[in-house]
């Protein structure tokens, strides 16, 4: 640097203090939360339906696939860890050791995971009426 010319840094950040979480910027809305973590975890064909009005077991049901079992299980792991990080829960998770379809439970959100062929399969989107994944991208 030149003799002369200040050195442009940020401050420090102050002790005990951290960045802001996503619970922190979302306002630790549980839909909002699993959407961006999807979209972190890179999970696919993410779909969102609205339940209001429809059934009494949840407000919002969000369908995802995973590339594999590997992929699946880990953004389910992640979704639990954002979720109870932000204070939703209990949250009920089913499905995990096989990471074919990982249903996790979180009240009034609910989210299935799915690898492709599992997806496939059982078409949710059909039972709850909402359009095919490549037709409807959730975010």
């Amino acid at each position: 640097m030149p003799h002369g010319e200040a050195e442009h840094t940020s401050p420090p950040p102050a002790v005990g203090s951290s960045a802001p979480t996503a619970a922190d910027r979302l306002d630790g809305d549980p839909v909002a939360l699993a959407r961006h973590c999807l979209e972190e975890m890179k999970a696919e064909e993410t779909v969102e339906i609205d339940l209001a009005g429809k059934t009494s077991i949840a407000d919002t049901m969000i369908i995802t696939s995973g590339r594999s079992h590997r992929h699946v299980g880990a953004i389910a792991d992640r979704l639990q860890q954002v979720l109870k990080a932000a204070g939703i829960g209990p949250l009920r998770v089913e499905g995990v050791p096989a990471c074919d379809w990982v249903l996790i439970d979180a009240g009034d959100l609910i989210v299935h995971v799915f690898r492709p062929e599992v997806r496939g399969f059982y078409n949710l989107e059909k039972m709850w009426g909402a359009d095919r994944p490549h037709e409807r991208i959730a975010g």
